[in-house]
């Protein structure tokens, strides 16, 4: 059975800004997902980073911590003081990796400022395809992962198996063309309604998502990230976590 982590946003941003992530933990980990992804632009005012970390040990679960943070500004500028803070909350919570989009990247980027922080970093970060013009599609990604490699450090990925839709790529030409970087899954399906793209629950029966994690090494961790609706939240997560591990 594989790793399956629950992202937070998957309860929709509403109830996870009105309860708090600690209110989230005994859920998740009932229904036999091994951790909880933290999103911090679903913060509701400042956060017992502490208190979370000790909760989340006490049911067993590690953390990813995603922030909406660009590695590049528009200027193409690395900013280290965002980086700093974020990676110290990633710490203080005892996130496994930190998760973070492209931004703003080209020929002229600070790549050099940013590999400086990356040599002395404290936890992994991780490079998402994100639904953003500058930061979901495939060239700019693939070009950056190469110049990391090329200065010698080995940029991990979280494939978000959904995002690409929203740039026109193909998933599984993507996943072909970043499956050696990969290290974390996004795992959502995706569907137009009125004319807008729109996450929706993998099904069981659909093999194109199951195709796609064939991709990468067997076992690799990978998070539900479409909407857990329903009377009984425990019970839904609980039947989408079984179906994603048994992948």
């Amino acid at each position: 059975m594989s790793p399956v982590l629950v992202a937070a946003s998957a309860y929709g941003a509403d109830l996870v800004r009105r309860v708090g992530h600690a209110d989230l933990v005994p859920m998740v980990a009932a229904a036999g997902a091994a951790g909880l992804e933290i999103r911090r632009e679903l913060f509701d005012g400042p956060q017992d980073l502490t208190a979370l970390r000790a909760l989340l040990a006490q049911h067993k679960l590690f953390a990813v911590y995603s922030a909406p943070l660009e590695l590049f500004g528009a200027d193409g500028r690395f900013d280290h003081v965002q980086m700093t803070q974020t990676m110290a909350e990633a710490e203080e919570v005892g996130a496994r990796f930190l998760k973070v989009s492209l931004g703003h990247f080209s020929a002229g980027s600070d790549l050099q400022s940013l590999l400086r922080f990356l040599s002395h970093a404290p936890i992994e970060v991780l490079l998402e395809n994100d639904q953003t013009p500058q930061g979901g599609r495939l060239e700019p990604i693939v070009s950056f992962l190469a110049l990391c490699t090329g200065n010698g450090y080995a940029f991990g990925m979280t494939f978000d198996m959904g995002n690409w839709r929203w740039q026109g790529v193909d998933p599984e030409t993507a996943a072909r063309s970043l499956a050696p970087h990969v290290r974390y899954v996004h795992c959502k399906g995706v569907q137009e309604d009125r004319g807008k793209l729109k996450a929706v629950p993998l099904q069981a029966q659909d093999s194109h998502w199951q195709a796609m994690l064939a991709h990468f090494p067997t076992g690799i961790l990978r998070a539900i990230e479409f909407p857990l609706v329903g009377s009984d939240l425990e019970e839904t997560t609980r039947r989408h976590v079984a179906m994603l591990a048994a992948v």
